[in-house]
């Protein structure tokens, strides 16, 4: 069971070359366009000389009795421990076991040093902190190449290995809006970017160019190699969803540093209930208390003005926060109010509004895919706003042509008092 990453993932390092297990079919959940396609037979190996269906999560019940399922591997992220019982009871009660992998189980071993950064839920600010991570590592003479978590939505075999350096290597791939909110602003701080779909080809390529690897991971997933530093983020804004998302908790219990993000807009009996859980969970990790800082161009254009705000995807829908850099902007410097995108909302960004109905008085830039980006252009356009605040991480007017105002609002990570990230990551590398 997975969203075309993990499950890929389980299968390459674990089930793929074993005659001991039959795979029969991967489902999928979360991902448009994925379902009804097949996981290559250039990809699957030798054992699956006709590839693998893949099939909608909606049918599992019945992939399970048609064919007398033994085992069914649950293998996505940012689920809540209640919907993964949900899932597990549907397994169980159509007579097949219900199986986790075991951490370890699927972490490759690198002949580089690796730092994960990870997460406890989707949107903590890993991409913020991975580049923060980069640039501390550059300063000490290092030459560091990012490894990205999957988000494989089209061909699957020439996704197999992906190298991005430039912004022209985006479009050669044709990336989705999700994927290059993730490359991007690497690429921009001139740090190679891997991604695929086979990850342990990925680092046997990373590991010949580059000194120090950095895992730049998504969702709240587990890293896909082992660390030698284990970074995880947490979230004040949603404090306890450390303790009851899967498998964010895993990340919380094996890091060696935590750091507790975007203090500057959390309440501090929230900073307070992640602290007290921290030292319940992991009380030998390091902790370091930061902050998303958001700047905003031309920010005296939003007082008085009607607003869209455009958050990351990602991060309102499945991440459950109902705000974002946008958000906060836009209240921070006087709109006259926030405006509701729903009625101007078509096709697929309509089917997302439904499918997650408790996302706030904003816009996710949703962009799985060209008629995805096609509806969020329409949505944008239509919307009764004077002015567009756009939180994503990246400009995504290349892509979206936009006949409204625009002001971005970015953001990056920024410790608050000590400890420092750098200090901690240099007391590390002398031991390797």
């Amino acid at each position: 069971m997975g969203a075309a990453g993990r499950d890929f993932h389980n299968f390459n390092v674990f089930y793929k070359d074993d005659e001991s297990y039959e795979v029969v079919a991967f489902t999928a959940t979360q991902i448009p366009n994925i379902v009804d396609r097949k996981y290559p037979k250039e990809l699957a190996g030798k054992l699956y000389p006709q590839g693998i269906p893949i099939h909608d999560e909606n049918e599992l019940t019945h992939i399970i009795k048609r064919y007398a399922i033994d085992e069914v591997v649950f293998s996505y992220s940012d689920v809540s421990y209640e919907n993964v019982m949900h899932k597990a009871s549907i397994v169980q009660s159509s007579g097949a076991n219900f199986v986790i992998m075991g951490a370890h189980k699927t972490m490759l071993k690198s002949k580089r040093p690796i730092i994960a950064i990870c997460a406890v839920r989707t949107g903590c600010g890993k991409s913020a902190t991975a580049r923060r991570v980069s640039h501390l590592l550059k300063e000490m003479g290092q030459k560091v190449v990012v490894i990205r978590h999957p988000m494989p939505y089209g061909d699957l075999v020439k996704q197999r290995v992906q190298r991005f350096e430039t912004y022209e290597d985006l479009v050669a791939h044709e990336c989705t809006i999700e994927e290059i909110e993730e490359y991007e602003p690497h690429i921009e701080e001139n740090t190679v970017v891997y991604a695929g779909v086979d990850y342990e080809a990925i680092l046997r390529e990373a590991e010949e160019e580059a000194d120090i690897i950095i895992w730049d991971g998504g969702n709240n997933d587990l890293p896909f190699y082992q660390p030698d530093i284990f970074i995880t983020l947490v979230d004040p804004h949603r404090p306890g969803h450390e303790m009851t998302f899967y498998p964010g908790e895993s990340n919380l219990i094996l890091a060696d540093i935590i750091i507790i993000s975007k203090e500057d807009t959390a309440h501090d009996s929230d900073i307070q209930i992640v602290k007290d859980n921290i030292k319940k969970m992991n009380p030998k990790a390091s902790v370091i208390d930061a902050t998303l800082h958001i700047t905003v161009e031309e920010s005296e254009k939003i007082k008085g003005r009607k607003v869209l705000a455009i958050e990351d995807g990602p991060t309102v829908t499945h991440g459950g926060m109902p705000y974002g850099a946008a958000v906060i902007a836009a209240r921070r410097y006087g709109a006259l109010t926030l405006v509701d995108p729903r009625p101007s909302a078509v096709g697929s960004i309509r089917d997302t509004f439904e499918k997650y109905p408790d996302i706030g008085t904003l816009l996710p830039a949703m962009g799985y895919g060209q008629e995805q980006i096609l509806d969020l252009e329409k949505t944008i356009n239509a919307s009764d706003c004077e002015i567009v605040i756009l939180g994503t991480p990246i400009d995504i007017r290349r892509r979206v042509k936009i006949n409204k105002p625009i002001i971005r609002a970015k953001y990056e990570f920024q410790e608050l008092g000590t400890p420092r990230l750098g200090k901690i990551i240099k007391g590390f590398a002398a031991q390797w």
